[in-house]
């Protein structure tokens, strides 16, 4: 009876061998680094979504685009929107200030202020995907890294079978109980990491589709002089901008 209670956790940990203790080891860095990456891209998440809210809800009860850039100077760029607004007004005046004075200027300001918006959508969507690998590696590979601990808590088992001559049970319950834990072990890490990353990626792929239309918007406000016709103007816009001045 006392056998049995204490063929434990810690019992199955303490018999095994270097390769088995160093197997759990990865197994347990890999579950620390994607439990960090999720809490602290989650946190971030949901603190851009709130920042670019605010936003947004200034942006399109603004009266002019001066009162956007004032607005963003005072506060800051804090979310994607604002830093795109930012880099897009930013872009505009600096080609009229200045003109074409570099190659990475070269061309009209539209299409200066096209190019400065697609290097700050390309930053933006680097600055969501980062930690995705790392999950992505997680959730690919604990299982294995699990399952090469289970083959080799069998091979204990068969390895203390052939020295004893039988199978019986106190021969093998330690290397199949550590075989055991191995496979719990890999898929309790690998079930988190996998939920984690489809959970942030289709969260990234929302926030890039709208941040792809508001830079649409951006970009007619700003580069081509005009605003938005009333029918393509968002149903969170009551006041339409005025276009800044050149």
């Amino acid at each position: 009876m006392n056998d049995t209670a204490n063929l434990g956790f810690g019992h199955f940990i303490a018999q095994s061998d270097v390769v088995g203790k160093t197997l759990l080891a990865i197994l347990l860095i890999m579950s620390v680094a994607s439990w960090s990456i999720i809490v602290v891209r989650g946190i971030a998440l949901l603190v851009s979504k709130r920042r670019s809210e605010r936003f947004l809800n200034f942006f399109w009860n603004a009266s002019s685009l001066e009162a956007v850039a004032n607005e963003i100077s005072t506060h800051g760029a804090r979310d994607p929107f604002s830093h795109l607004a930012s880099h897009a007004m930013h872009a505009r005046q600096h080609h009229a200030r200045y003109g074409a004075a570099k190659l990475e200027e070269a061309g009209s300001a539209g299409d200066f202020v096209t190019r400065t918006i697609k290097k700050v959508l390309d930053e933006e969507t680097t600055r969501l995907e980062n930690g995705l690998a790392a999950l992505a590696t997680v959730g690919a590979t604990a299982p294995f890294v699990g399952l090469f601990g289970t083959v080799w808590g069998v091979y204990h088992a068969l390895v203390a079978i052939g020295m004893s001559g039988s199978g019986t049970l106190d021969k093998v319950a330690g290397p199949v109980g550590e075989a055991l834990i191995m496979t719990g072990v890999g898929l309790a890490v690998a079930i988190p990491a996998v939920m984690g990353y489809n959970w942030l990626t289709r969260t990234n792929r929302v926030v890039l589709s709208r941040l792809d239309a508001f830079a649409y918007e951006m970009h007619t406000f700003v580069a081509m002089g005009q605003p938005l016709a009333a029918s393509d103007a968002p149903a969170a816009a009551p006041l339409a901008l005025k276009t800044a001045r050149a």
